[in-house]
């Protein structure tokens, strides 16, 4: 199981947010290349960057700092946040960056996705942010009346073969992820599932890698300190 560690950007700068609310946000550094870089140092086998300001605006306003971050990591960038049209696509792409997720444009503009996995494949992800077992959408703002099982089923016969599946009730709380929602996601699918949201213990990730999820996403955890990255890779993660 490949572990993820975030990055998310707001203005420039590596925050957090508490169950994606934007009032409850806490600044980690000035620099999101060169938390990129302190990763890689730890072991790190591919980095998670959001852009914030995208995920609510739909304007990839942190555009130049993920190329940065790509530019300057020897290992694979995914991003997400405010992903709407191919024309970004084709610019995150160009500039190094591994693999794009498309969150709230999966929803609103099927065409728009439909046209990105045909162009891209295996480079284009979807987000799955759900509340309630529902889909959300709009940097977390807005319920749809979409199931997530159902847009689970529906991406993966547009050919889509990686999913980022969020929790949003359980992200930034540190109380570990809904692992019945995730094992029931994981076995509805063949497409490659990423847990993200409430991982928190040396536990939590093994019993993702339990599992049998393609990756996990920790985001709080490693800045608040209550896990560090160099001990999972190091053997401690001994499921995945």
């Amino acid at each position: 199981m490949i572990l993820f560690p975030a990055i998310d950007i707001r203005g420039g700068k590596c925050v957090r947010l508490t169950q994606g609310d934007y009032n409850k946000e806490k600044i980690y550094g000035d620099s999101p290349t060169a938390m990129a870089s302190q990763w890689q140092e730890k072991g790190a086998e591919y980095i998670h960057t959001v852009d914030l300001d995208g995920a609510k605006t739909g304007d990839s306003l942190n555009l130049d700092a993920i190329k940065e971050i790509a530019a300057n990591t020897n290992i694979p960038v995914q991003v997400g946040g405010g992903i709407r049209s191919l024309d970004i696509i084709d610019d995150y792409l160009s500039a190094g960056v591994s693999r794009v997720i498309i969150g709230t444009a999966a929803i609103n503009n099927k065409q728009f996705l439909k046209e990105s996995v045909e162009k891209y494949g295996s480079k284009i992800a979807v987000s799955i942010d759900a509340r309630n077992g529902f889909v959300a959408t709009d940097g977390w703002t807005e319920t749809s009346t979409v199931k997530a099982i159902d847009l689970v089923k529906e991406l993966e016969a547009l050919g889509v073969e990686t999913i980022v599946y969020t929790d949003i009730l359980k992200d930034g709380m540190m109380q570990g992820p809904n692992f019945e929602e995730l094992e029931a996601i994981n076995n509805a699918t063949n497409m490659n599932v990423i847990a993200s949201g409430g991982v928190s213990t040396k536990q939590d990730i093994r019993k993702l890698a339990s599992l049998n999820l393609y990756g996990a996403i920790i985001g709080k955890a490693l800045y608040d300190g209550t896990l560090k990255f160099e001990e999972l890779t190091a053997g401690d993660q001994n499921a995945g």
